[in-house]
């Protein structure tokens, strides 16, 4: 059954406010929805698949859809090459010859004759930037696998079930889920159902979370009964993930400077039967809250904010909205927040550093400042993580999961360890003295 024509006004309406890119696609999508109630899910769907198709393939569509006379035209021809590439032309209603005609010899365009960075589909600058680490080759590799939906990846919730439980139920209903091969906990779901009525969900038995974010709380090596920060929990995935990998015990901090990403946790939380996590805004990194704790942690998590080229698969409009002045001013902050993060580990605890962006001066480059900047810590090797986690991955002395290679989001980590302590018991007790006088 073909798409009503007026369909097609709807994506033009809301394509045209997110090209804008004041405000991600995902939220945009999402008001207009709300304020569009009469549009079936059907209908959402397909606006959904044209924006994101629009998103990802963003270069080649307005290289080949600008032939129209003004930005109306023009924003008309994207809207139909967004929704012949998610639902098929055939499925599109009250067209036009000319448009028919249209899409028809776009269709013949062989893609893998273009250029190298047209087929790419990335703003130069990021293009650039990959070419330069992984080579023309894998980049072009990397940018069509970011180019394509991800997949819904599941974590199982261990204190309530486990996999081949969740697989069985969810087989009922009936969903097709596969164990993931990295996460211990995770179950991979190719198509995208509604979860939300599920009772595996509202139960609390499952969560959505991409498989390298799980893998990201396997890294921190959290055992029973200790004193663990997840210093930007945001709305807590990992948070969960880690309270599960403890069994609720000890003393789980979520710090956040949002208060709103933190009232997201709240639902999450009473779902899971957990019972040790203590959400907690904080005013910016170095805030009194988080200095009373200085030097009292056994492990924390630093997953920093960051540019997000890692998640362009989920988040496509992100490549556009991001500029490389915007990376700058985030590696400064990706810095102080490791620092201050540094300081509540105690001797012998571990620090890791994470994000979910590509780019080397997010990643690599940060870790090295930080050990050059922080004598008393120690790199981990990854691989020797890894092994210790049993995550069959090879890795060297960073976390490096790529989409291309190993289906996931785009994440590194670096996992580093505060030397046990070589100075007098009255050194010690009098640098505690100093930090509880410096709040």
């Amino acid at each position: 059954m073909r798409l009503p024509p007026a369909i097609l006004g709807n994506a033009e309406e809301v394509l045209r406010e997110i090209l804008r890119f004041t405000a991600p696609a995902d939220v945009t999508l999402s008001r207009y929805f709300k304020d569009h109630p009469r549009l079936g899910g059907r209908e959402r769907g397909a606006i959904a698949e044209c924006i994101y198709s629009v998103l990802r393939n963003k270069n080649f569509y307005t290289e080949f859809g600008g032939f129209g006379t003004g930005a109306s035209a023009t924003m008309r021809r994207l809207v139909l090459l967004g929704m012949a590439d998610a639902i098929g032309a055939e499925s599109l209603g009250g067209l036009s010859e000319d448009e028919t005609a249209f899409l028809a010899r776009i269709k013949e365009i062989d893609r893998s004759l273009l250029p190298a960075k047209n087929r790419s589909n990335l703003p130069d600058w990021l293009y650039d930037k990959f070419v330069a680490q992984y080579g023309e080759e894998e980049t072009l590799q990397l940018a069509a696998v970011l180019n394509t939906p991800a997949p819904l990846d599941l974590r199982v919730n261990t204190l309530k079930t486990d996999r081949e439980k969740v697989i069985a139920e969810l087989a009922t209903a009936p969903i097709v889920a596969e164990p993931t091969p990295y996460a211990a906990t995770g179950l991979r779901v190719m198509k995208k159902p509604a979860l939300q009525n599920l009772p595996l969900f509202k139960e609390g038995a499952i969560e959505v979370q991409d498989e390298g974010s799980q893998v990201l709380a396997q890294l921190l090596g959290a055992r029973r009964g200790e004193m663990v920060v997840d210093f930007c929990a945001g709305a807590g995935g990992k948070t969960l993930a880690i309270g599960a990998i403890i069994r609720s015990t000890g003393r789980l901090y979520a710090f956040d400077v949002s208060e709103k990403r933190l009232t997201k946790l709240k639902p999450r939380l009473a779902r899971s039967g957990l019972s040790n996590v203590h959400p907690v805004v904080i005013a910016h990194e170095r805030d009194a809250k988080v200095k009373r704790l200085a030097g009292k942690i056994d492990r924390v998590l630093v997953d920093a904010p960051c540019s997000g080229m890692g998640t362009l698969r989920r988040n496509p409009d992100v490549k556009w909205r991001q500029q490389p002045e915007g990376v700058a001013e985030l590696t400064e902050k990706q810095a102080s927040i490791l620092d201050a993060a540094s300081r509540l580990v105690k001797f012998g605890g571990r620090l890791v550093y994470a994000t979910c962006s590509l780019l080397d001066e997010e990643n690599e480059g940060i870790a090295a400042q930080f050990l050059a900047n922080h004598p008393d810590f120690e790199l981990v090797p990854m691989n020797k993580v890894l092994a210790e986690q049993r995550i069959p991955l090879e890795m060297g002395d960073y976390l490096k999961m790529l989409p291309h290679k190993h289906g996931t989001d785009g994440f590194f980590a670096a996992v580093f360890e505060r030397k046990a302590a070589d100075k007098p018991a009255k050194a010690a007790k009098a640098d505690d003295a100093a930090a509880d006088a410096d709040e």
